[in-house]
Order: structure tokens, then C-alpha cells, then sequence
């Protein structure tokens, strides 16, 4: 008897095992990429704090949600089927899925349905709707007191109060714009109004680009072809006029603030005081190598002070505006890199520096906010790793630090609205997403979810990542690997360049997949070694390490991927007659310009996007990096393509 149960035992674990194997034998497609939405890490929908409270919700199934720091349980909030009993009642189309939430308190509901705000009680079931906007409407801007909706309607500006439309702008000229994102979203610019914290007020851009000379794009969907000019400001000529207005709701009057000139600064991370008394603005000269905080006063639109400048023989990037905290005092953090790395500095309302609150050889990445009384700041940085994004807190009077989360992996948080609980989504390498809610020591007092692996039925190659140096010696390079599937060192494989190579990005992280994505992945388990390395003039290492591209682009970082080529060479595996590169928008340049620089090495290419030649490209980008044609000739040369068309031997796809 005891000889039969041991061998169903062993008869068990072999069919495991082959099942097991079975399992992950499945290889990615195109299609699988595109449109099987299974095979990326799922999470939880919607998931947001409720207002005032220390409980979150999320939609799963079409139900909405609640759950708590403190406890696995979940409460039934609100489901589809109600939502659409009530639009049947009003005679309104139903919908297939849940709406899009935009807050939910302890007793309501707030969503958005075809330009429509509603309202639903959760405690007397009652509904209604609030306000609502155009159906034409674009850059929709809600503020959450009395939710007016601030938006745009061609090149004005409008408010919707109680479902009224009120006109704040009137510009018949299509080159004057109100209320939209200006300097080509850059500078941290991710829109055009600002509602005061009380909402008493809306802050507004309004653009005059009538000097900007017109750029010819072809609408291919018109029958025949039309040409609709678009205004794109190119490096080293006119660009756009650029003020701040500030419109009373009370009084229904629009003050303009007096920024001054030049008329072609740049005015950037428009920011209210918590008081609604005054707007700070970071104004940036045209060269972006000084930048000055300055304060006005709302009622009159006066300028008050300059609280302080900032310079750099380079260029200066404010991305931030300030962080007042939250004790009602004029205290402020402001984000600078300064000292060389991306750092908290703690300022009175004067302009004058308290302390530097953060301090090391690594980058604060995101500010999240204060505890109730001020005395705490919570805030992500690089310290363990430029790969890895971990939370922290710093005492803001002792500067003292705390690491609230360590687990491996890129780490994202939101404080509550009570203060007591930060909200922590994460991944790594091995875990594709994972959302545990953290007390202020950094104690999981909750695991919200955990993601299955999505790709355990498929035969994922083997991912590395590793540094090399530089030509200096000295600088790490991160590098990662994508082996072929069914990898054997004996044989020799043909190497695919994966570059982008510019400010603003970085491709190896310690997150899923590090950071590669499925498509580079299936290009591996098509036999391609897939290799990416990020060279100076990358993001997250510092600021020399970003700006060691200034007024030469295509130069160091080419050197850079060439000793990630140096590398590759030297090892058995690779064969060094077959090496492509591909890269889009940046990376489209590099891909060009590697195959121009080193034709000998690259014997296929695809650039998409690429900029040719920088005098073509925008102001704001082109000038940070390049300066102007006129006062960098050399560099604007050496880094146009067109110059070394001649050395193009491989095959190159050009998107």
C-alpha cells in the first residue's frame, strides 16, 4: 500500500512539472502586444483616497469600492446597475462601464458622463447633475469646491458655473490663446489654468504668437489634402508673447499680472499662495541660465518681489513650483540642483534659504507633500540606486531622514487626505505590481493588491543589468541584456541597439521588465540579443551627468554607446557583423547618427521621428541644449545628420 501511494506521488509531481513546462512555453506576438491586455501587470481601478478620510476606493467589476489602511475588508459603495437605473429615470443613455470618478467623499459621489458632472448620495440615493460643459470642450479643469469647470472652446477660455457657460476671453485672433499649456509643455507646463485654493480665483495663460512664423503640416484626412499651418517657434528665431491672467469670479474681472520684459521670458510653475493673496511665477530668461521666483499681488497684478535667482553657465529647468506647507505660515520647499543633485530647500515667505532639508550624491524625483503639522515632508529619491525609487520622510526642523519603503523596486506614493497613510504602488524586477498602504513609519498596515504575474504561460528571456565605465573611467553606465530565448553561449547572435540617449528619460530602471517593455522582449525571443545602455546626457544621475551633452549633441553619447558596442564585441556570443540600432524621436537621432559615425559597425537601422538638423527644433528644448545657430554654430554642424550622409552604408528605415 505504501509502495502505490508513493509512486501516485511521484506520478503527481512529474505531471506538475511537465505542466509547469508546458505553461511557459507560450511565446509573445505582435498581436499579443497590441491588443492582449492580460499580459500586462493589472491594478486597481480608479484607486483614489476618500476626501477627508483615511479610507480609499476603487471600481472592480463595475461595483465601487471602499477599503481601509487597517483592514482587508471591502464595502460596497456604488455599482453600474444603480448608475443606470437612475440615467434610465432621466431617460439618458446607460453605460458599459463604470464612470470617471472625480471624488468620492464619506457620503458622495462625484463623476463625469458626456460632458455632464453628477452627483450621487450614497446615504439617500438622491441624484442629480451639478454642471456641465460643451461637448467641444478641451482642456477641462475642475476645481472641487463648488465644481465650476474651467475649459477651452477654439483659442478662449470659458467657466461652466451650474451648467452656464460664462466667456472669460474674447480673441477673435487665432493666434492670441487663452487658457492652454504654453512654451510647448515645457518646464513642468502640463496646462493652462490654475484654480486658487479656495477657488475664488481662476489663473490662466494667454499666448500671443502672432510674431511665431507659421509651419506648413498637411491634413491628409481632407479630400483633397489641406494645408493647416501650425506656429512652431524654431531655435534662434521669435518666439511667443506670453502673460498671466488672473480672473475674480466674485467680480467677474480679469487683472493681468505685470511680469514685465523681455515679452519672450518664460513663466513658469504659476503657483498660488495658500491665502489666495498672492501668485508666485518662475521666470526664466530666454537663454534659461537664470531664473528668478517672483511674487504678485492678485487684486492688483503688481509685482511684490523677487524672492530669489538662480544661475548656471548652462542652463537652469525649474520643473517644480513651491510647496507651502501645510501649518498656515508663508514656509515653502522649493526643488534645485544647485548643489549638482535634485534637492529640498526649506524658504520663508521672504525668499530667504531656512536649510537645504535634503543633501547626498542622488535625486529627489518627486515631492508628495507634509504631514498635518508641517514637521514632516515625504518625498521619492534615487539614494539606494539611480535605478530604484524609494519614499522618505525628513524632519523639517531637525532634517532628519526616515526610508519608509524597502522593498526593491521603483516606489510611487500619495499621502491621505487625513494625513495618517501614504498609498504605495510599486514594481520590480520580479514583482509587477504590488499597492500596500504604509503608516508614517513606513509599517504595511495594509496590502490593497498584488498582481499576478501576467506572463508566467510564456518563455520570457533572460534580463541583466549591469554598468559599464565610460571613457573617462570613472562614470558608470547602466546597461541591460535581453538574451535570446533558449540562450546558449556557444553560439553567436545577432545584437539589436535599443537607444534614446537624451535629457528627460531613462530606460533601465528597477522595475518591470527593467524598464524594457514586451516589445524588445519579443524581439528577443526572436534570437536578437537586445541591448540598451544610458549615456550621460540621460536623466536621474545628477545634473553634470545631464548636461555633459550642453551645445554638442550626438557627441558623448555616441562615445558612450560605443563602449556599450566595445563591450558586446568582446564577448563570445555576439556576433559583431550583425548589430542594428533602433531608437524613436531622440533616439531616432542617435540611431542615425550612430550608423553615420560608425557605418563599419551598424549594419541595419530604424529611426523614427528623428530631429536631422537642431536648428528646426523648438525654442524651449532646442535652445536649452544647443543654445542658438548664431551663438553655436559648431555645435548646431556637428550635430546635423545631413553633414555625414555620405558615410551611410548599412540599411537604414527612416520613420
Amino acid at each position: 500500500m505504501k509502495t502505490n501511494i508513493r509512486h501516485l506521488f511521484l506520478i503527481i509531481i512529474l505531471l506538475s512539472i511537465n505542466l509547469f513546462v508546458y505553461s511557459q512555453n507560450k511565446l509573445l506576438t505582435i498581436d499579443d502586444i497590441v491588443t492582449n491586455r492580460s499580459i500586462y501587470p493589472q491594478g486597481l481601478k480608479q484607486i483614489q483616497w476618500i476626501d477627508s478620510t483615511e479610507n480609499y476606493c476603487y471600481v472592480a467589476s463595475n461595483i465601487l469600492l471602499k477599503g481601509s489602511p487597517l483592514s482587508s475588508k471591502t464595502d460596497t459603495l456604488l455599482n453600474l446597475d444603480r448608475i443606470n437605473s437612475e440615467f434610465q429615470k432621466l431617460h439618458i443613455e446607460t453605460l458599459i462601464n463604470f464612470p470617471n470618478i472625480v471624488k468620492v467623499t464619506d457620503g458622495t459621489v462625484y463623476f463625469i458622463h458626456k460632458n455632464t458632472l453628477y452627483i450621487y448620495d450614497l446615504n439617500t440615493h438622491a441624484f442629480k447633475s451639478l454642471n456641465k460643459y460643451i461637448k467641444d470642450a478641451k482642456n477641462i479643469d475642475m476645481e472641487k469646491f463648488n465644481y465650476n469647470i474651467a475649459y477651452t472652446y477654439e483659442n478662449n477660455l470659458y467657466i461652466a458655473i451650474k451648467g452656464k457657460p460664462i466667456k472669460i476671453t474674447n480673441d477673435n485672433n487665432k493666434d492670441i490663446v487663452n487658457g492652454q499649456a504654453v512654451h510647448r509643455n515645457e518646464f513642468g507646463i502640463k496646462k493652462g489654468t490654475f484654480w486658487s485654493p479656495k477657488s475664488n480665483y481662476l489663473a490662466y495663460y494667454r499666448m500671443d504668437q502672432s510674431m511665431v512664423t507659421d509651419y506648413p503640416i498637411v491634413n491628409i484626412e481632407e479630400r483633397p489634402a489641406k494645408c493647416e499651418p501650425i506656429k512652431y517657434p524654431m531655435a534662434g528665431m521669435k518666439s511667443h508673447h506670453v502673460n498671466i491672467g488672473v480672473y475674480d469670479l466674485k467680480n467677474q474681472k480679469t487683472t493681468f499680472l505685470e511680469t514685465g520684459e523681455p515679452l519672450d521670458q518664460y513663466l513658469t510653475n504659476v503657483t498660488w499662495s495658500p491665502d489666495e493673496k498672492y501668485i508666485y511665477v518662475a521666470i526664466l530668461n530666454r537663454e534659461q541660465n537664470e531664473m528668478k521666483l517672483n511674487k504678485y499681488d492678485v487684486l492688483s497684478g503688481t509685482f511684490v518681489s523677487t524672492l530669489f535667482t538662480e544661475k548656471n553657465d548652462k542652463y537652469i529647468e525649474p520643473l517644480n513650483g513651491p510647496e507651502f506647507l501645510t501649518d498656515n505660515s508663508s514656509r515653502f520647499i522649493w526643488q534645485s540642483q544647485r548643489d549638482g543633485y535634485n534637492h529640498l530647500y526649506l524658504y520663508d515667505g521672504n525668499g530667504k534659504l531656512i536649510s537645504q532639508l535634503t543633501q547626498g550624491e542622488w535625486v529627489v524625483t518627486d515631492f508628495l507633500g507634509f504631514n498635518r503639522q508641517s514637521t514632516k515632508a515625504f518625498y521619492i529619491a534615487t539614494t539606494q540606486s539611480p535605478l530604484e525609487r524609494q519614499i522618505y520622510s525628513v524632519d523639517v526642523k531637525t532634517k532628519a531622514t526616515m526610508q519608509l519603503t524597502n522593498e526593491k523596486g521603483t516606489h510611487t506614493g500619495e499621502l491621505s487626505p487625513n494625513y495618517q497613510y501614504i498609498m504605495d504602488t510599486y514594481s520590480s524586477s520580479t514583482v509587477p505590481l504590488k499597492i500596500d498602504m504604509l503608516s508614517w513609519s513606513g509599517k504595511i498596515t495594509q496590502n490593497a493588491y498584488k498582481a499576478e504575474d501576467p506572463l508566467k504561460e510564456y518563455k520570457m528571456p533572460e534580463t541583466v543589468v549591469f554598468t559599464i565605465k565610460a571613457d573617462d573611467n570613472k562614470t558608470d553606465l547602466y546597461c541591460r541584456m535581453i538574451k535570446p530565448k533558449d540562450f546558449n553561449q556557444n553560439n553567436k547572435y545577432p545584437v539589436i541597439l535599443y537607444v534614446y540617449g537624451g535629457p528627460h528619460a531613462q530606460l533601465i530602471t528597477e522595475s518591470w521588465l527593467s524598464g524594457a517593455g514586451l516589445f524588445l522582449n519579443y524581439l528577443a525571443q526572436n534570437g536578437y540579443i537586445v541591448f540598451t545602455i544610458d549615456n550621460r546626457g540621460s536623466s536621474y544621475r545628477g545634473r553634470d551627468f545631464e548636461q555633459a551633452i550642453f551645445h554638442n549633441l550626438g557627441d558623448l553619447e555616441i562615445k558612450d554607446q560605443m563602449k556599450g558596442i566595445e563591450y558586446l564585441k568582446r564577448l563570445s556570443y555576439v556576433d559583431p557583423e550583425r548589430i542594428g540600432v533602433h531608437g524613436w524621436s531622440y533616439g531616432g537621432f542617435m540611431a542615425i547618427n550612430l550608423m553615420l559615425k560608425h557605418p563599419e559597425v551598424f549594419k541595419v537601422g530604424v529611426a523614427g521621428g528623428p530631429v536631422i538638423d537642431w536648428k528646426y527644433y523648438e525654442v524651449m528644448y532646442g535652445e536649452r541644449y544647443m543654445g542658438t545657430p548664431d551663438n553655436n554654430p559648431e555645435g548646431y554642424k556637428n550635430a546635423n545628420l545631413l553633414n555625414n550622409v555620405k558615410n551611410l552604408k548599412g540599411k537604414l528605415m527612416l520613420i
